[in-house]
């Protein structure tokens, strides 16, 4: 275990280092070719480094700097290892791939490298100063990806508007932060948790609310979800496949490191109560995130909000956790937190897959727009096989990994009945409400996605995908397959995280055999392992079927169309005629707005040369919450404009005064 370890840094190490290279040759301009492969080996190292260090973590290595007076520890825990070897698989093939871009490609590498060595940052630092640092850099190489790739003639807006979000984030860490570096007389994490201990409990729930505003900002819990689809939609799938795969992945390793090791999370005091309020949070979050995911109309911005939902629902296992947690039920909680790896593992693989197949569709149409492509008949197996994989795991569609994690969720929130409070069984009960919709709104998204975007028939041309795009999306959606299939194996890695964060043995019994379990055989079990084995069989039925049909006359005519021509194209279904029914009935949370402009064919207004039609839903936060907050800094900035007078004896008289104040302070 000794060599594994000191193996696990080294290669930690040096994907640091080929990072750190990568991103200093793409700064340059030049080569670019070399900085895309020392990314590629990087992310390859850092999933290496997971498979040699699992099932335990890496050593703890002081590193030769000093941060606020005191060392900097690096040390990945087992559960960080599995989440960023995971997050890790994707971002190489979004790597190797590269923005589909024609411009600005240097910069989309050096914003890559920046949030791949971000994120390393935020899953190793062992001090609350580097984190804060690594949880900057990785914002800030997100904002350079996404500006570097002009996708958008206006992608300044919404870039500001996801940094302003996750600045407010980062407000709420650095308080919290601040308040237990006080309590403690430290920044080191070891310290922290004993930090609640040493703190009101009022003050201790305080802060698990600010740890989960502040990581919540880049998780996308509400409202700091409506910066996704602008942010997303800005940017290209392989910038969308990083950012919602290793960079999720950490923001919720540092949410799940701070709320069961820091406050309240490791007291029992007041650990109940975050709970319920991270639970709540989550779920509602997670419903709104799935609702306004349907309704998108282009690959980004939907695979956007889905990736706040799944991390939502990743959040309330964690919420699960520490309500069972301080009902003194340590191995419902450890269920629930490996449930939380298992969907963001699985998550990670997905979404990557269908990031990438979102550029393939833009190398092949041009654009991002969820129309008939005709592309999976036009494309390989291999892709159309790796595409339907991870939109089934996104569907929570058997046997794939998206549908074993949501089984066990289920599972989850089933064993609220063993709580001894009444508002943790009801919290738990409406949870499985909640949840229940989440997964049904986002059944429908995928056939969506997957329907239109890509079975959908078109007589228009269409570029064929390359080798590069049909090779990433096939690996990944196959990946998705083998975590499903392979889980009563997977499950072993997890096995010394639970021990000793929780000290039960949940890894291994959440598995019997070949059979997945809640702890407990007794209760419920599924077997994706055997149900890929039976599926096939399964599918001789239809293929019998079809052979003894061929014995048999059939006539075909045509469908019935009004009585006019039958139009295949203009009698499919669009992206906007599929979601029209769920936009009318949750209409009092859409609140949609159709607006039809008519115009003229030069000076005669009776001849309509031209309809044009815009549909759009509403934000909920955004004209309640965030245009208020900017009308406020704009009126304040009115208000200080003041102070650039330009008379220089205005400023030597400011200058005095600031001198006057620091000299009494010094004073004092």
């Amino acid at each position: 275990m000794f060599v594994e370890a000191n193996l696990s840094n080294e290669l930690l190490a040096a994907t640091f280092c080929a990072w750190l290279l990568a991103g200093s040759i793409a700064l340059f301009g030049r080569p670019l070719v070399v900085s895309r492969i020392l990314l590629v080996c990087g992310c390859i190292g850092g999933i290496l480094a997971a498979l040699a260090a699992l099932p335990g973590g890496s050593t703890l290595v002081l590193l030769p700097t000093e941060l606020a007076g005191q060392p900097v520890g690096f040390q990945i825990t087992a559960d960080g290892l599995w989440l960023l070897g995971f997050g890790l698989a994707p971002a190489a093939l979004a790597c190797a791939l590269g923005t589909p871009a024609r411009r600005g490609r240097a910069g989309w590498l050096f914003g890559a490298a920046a949030s791949l060595v971000g994120a390393l940052g935020v899953f190793g630092v062992q001090d609350g100063a580097g984190l804060l640092i690594a949880w900057e850099i990785m914002s800030f190489g997100g904002a350079v990806m996404l500006l570097s790739e002009k996708l958008s003639t206006d992608a300044g807006r919404p870039v500001l508007f996801m940094l302003g979000l996750l600045e407010s984030g980062a407000l709420a860490l650095i308080v919290v932060i601040l308040l237990f570096a006080h309590s403690t007389h430290s920044f080191a994490f070891a310290v922290f948790q004993h930090a609640a201990s040493g703190l009101p409990p009022w003050i201790a729930i305080l802060a698990g609310v600010l740890l989960v505003i502040g990581f919540g900002a880049k998780l996308g819990l509400l409202p700091f979800y409506e910066w996704f689809p602008g942010a997303y939609g800005a940017g290209s799938g392989a910038t969308g496949a990083l950012m919602s795969g290793v960079v999720i992945n950490a923001a919720f390793f540092a949410l799940s490191r701070a709320m069961l090791d820091w406050a309240p999370g490791h007291a029992a005091v007041g650990a109940a109560d975050l709970g319920i309020f991270v639970i709540a949070v989550a779920v509602v979050s997670a419903i709104l995130s799935a609702l306004y995911a349907f309704q998108e109309e282009d690959w980004r911005t939907l695979l956007s909000f889905s990736s706040a939902e799944n991390a939502s629902i990743a959040v309330a296992m964690l919420g699960a956790t520490l309500i069972f947690r301080a009902d003194r039920h340590p191995d419902l909680a450890s269920l629930a937190w490996v449930v939380a790896l298992l969907h963001l593992a699985g998550h990670a693989l997905a979404k990557g897959g269908m990031f990438l197949a979102a550029d393939g569709v833009y190398r092949a149409t041009g654009g991002y727009a969820i129309f008939h492509t005709d592309l999976l008949r036009r494309s390989s197996w291999f892709f159309g096989l790796g595409v339907l994989f991870a939109a089934m795991s996104l569907a929570a569609m058997p046997p794939q990994a998206g549908f074993v994690s949501e089984w066990y969720v289920f599972q989850t929130v089933f064993q609220g009945f063993r709580l001894a409070s009444l508002g943790g069984r009801l919290i738990m009960a409406l949870a499985g409400a909640g949840l229940a919709l989440t997964v049904a709104v986002a059944f429908a998204t995928f056939v969506k996605v997957f329907g239109i975007g890509l079975l959908g028939r078109s007589s228009q041309a269409a570029k064929s995908l390359s080798a590069g795009s049909t090779i990433a999306v096939g690996l990944l959606g196959f990946g998705v397959l083998a975590l499903a299939v392979g889980m009563p194996i997977w499950l072993d890695a997890l096995r010394v995280a639970v021990m000793s964060e929780f000290g039960t043995q949940a890894a291994r019994q959440m598995h019997d055999g070949f059979l997945l379990v809640p702890l407990t055989a007794t209760f419920a079990f599924i077997s994706p392992t055997l149900l890929v084995i039976v599926m096939p069989l399964l599918a001789l039925v239809p293929v019998g079927f079809v052979l003894t049909s061929r014995r048999i006359a059939v006539r075909r005519v045509p469908v019935w169309y009004g009585g006019l021509d039958h139009d295949p194209e203009r009698a499919s279904t669009t992206a906007l005629t599929f979601s029209n029914a769920l936009r009318t009935f949750y209409s009092f949370i859409y609140r949609p707005t159709q607006e039809v402009q008519k115009e003229a064919n030069g000076s005669v207004h009776y001849f309509v040369h031209r309809l044009v039609f815009t549909h759009e839903v509403a934000p909920i936060f955004g004209p309640y919450l965030f245009t208020p907050a900017v009308r406020s800094v704009f009126l304040a900035a009115n208000k200080l404009r003041a102070l650039q007078s330009g008379h220089l004896n205005f400023y030597l008289a400011l200058i005095g005064g600031l001198f006057v104040i620091v000299l009494a302070l010094a004073l004092l």
